[in-house]
């Protein structure tokens, strides 16, 4: 069995477990969505090497449409999700053909402004609620039988969804389409004198991207019926881009890892309430932004590579100190031979 199919059995059984160690199921369905958009961030600027600042536009417009379609439309779960990859598909074709020429800051930078654009869009359109977002989403029955009323079902059925997006991304990175990704991102103009076009796969790969995380989008307001707009401001890719470099940017499971870790010190910080400092009195719960950024300064510190980048490369430290070098097994070779004779 490959390592990474490995990887996803257990993440899938970790995942079941889940809910029968304690943990809310509600707490557990915002991990899986964000942990999707994470994953979607990362098979692009992980893999291709360009950091994008707006993908928090895909995001937003996926919760926001999954949203609409699901309480204007009565359109089922599987229809409303197909519709927000849909969105966030044509949207990342869009943007990308506009930035995907460009490098570097050039290229965060105008996926930045598009992103903009997008949020206040999202700010003046008529379904999306403004500053009051689309409040109490139905949860309606998948494919018309099975009741995701029952928030242990709609969990099951949005870790499936994860999980299959995941693998389907692990497969496509081990086909030639991802390993021509990794060789733009290593030496991009040695895969144009390959005769490769860069642009195209860039432009895939970006668009790809942006159909998962309209996914997650749409995901995450069927999940907690709301949408709103931090679901669309650049904050949100802020969040991302933490998860990413927190769990391991361009590793399979670290993006998953980042977005738990995320979620987790956001729901237990929140919850601290207020401290006395002396004759000073402290809300933790306004200063979240603030303590995990300084968590995410130390794990960068310590952690260059993210947790996952990290434990990786002890392994495959620990593995290449096991195998003999080339020097000494010449060596044992002759030995034999001297023995031999």
């Amino acid at each position: 069995m490959r390592t990474s199919t490995a990887l996803l059995i257990s993440l899938l059984v970790i995942g079941f477990i889940a809910p029968f160690a304690g943990l809310y199921t509600q707490f557990l369905m915002k991990c899986v969505a964000l942990a999707l958009f994470a994953v979607a961030f990362n098979f692009f600027t992980g893999n291709v090497g360009l950091l994008s600042i707006g993908h928090a536009a895909f995001f937003g417009m996926g919760a926001y449409v999954a949203g609409y379609v699901t309480k204007e439309w009565a359109l089922t779960p599987e229809l409303a999700l197909v519709v927000s990859l849909l969105t966030g598909l044509v949207l990342g074709l869009v943007m990308g053909g506009m930035a995907i020429r460009r490098q570097g800051i050039y290229f965060a930078m105008i996926t930045l402004a598009l992103a903009q654009m997008v949020y206040f869009f999202c700010v003046q359109a008529p379904f999306t609620g403004a500053e009051d977002g689309l409040q109490r989403i139905p949860r309606r029955d998948l494919f018309g039988v099975i009741h995701l009323t029952d928030d242990h079902a709609m969990y099951v059925f949005v870790l499936v969804v994860m999980v299959a997006v995941v693998w389907a991304f692990q497969r496509l990175m081990e086909a030639p389409f991802g390993q021509v990704l990794l060789a733009i991102r290593d030496n991009e103009p040695r895969a144009i004198s390959l005769g490769y076009d860069v642009q195209g796969y860039k432009l895939s790969a970006f668009a790809m991207s942006a159909a998962v995380a309209g996914l997650a989008g749409g995901m995450k307001a069927l999940t907690l019926g709301f949408a709103g707009l931090p679901d669309a401001h650049w904050t949100q890719s802020g969040n991302v881009i933490l998860m990413c470099l927190l769990g391991g940017l361009g590793t399979p499971l670290g993006p998953i890892i980042g977005a738990i870790l995320v979620v987790t010190l956001e729901s237990r910080l929140s919850g601290l309430g207020t401290i006395q400092v002396g004759s000073l009195s402290v809300d933790l719960s306004t200063k979240v932004p603030i303590i995990i950024g300084l968590i995410f300064m130390v794990c960068v510190l310590l952690f260059r590579r993210g947790i996952v980048g990290e434990i990786a490369a002890a392994f495959d430290a620990a593995r290449a100190r096991r195998k003999p070098s080339p020097e000494s097994s010449n060596a044992a070779k002759r030995v034999d031979i001297a023995t031999a004779d």
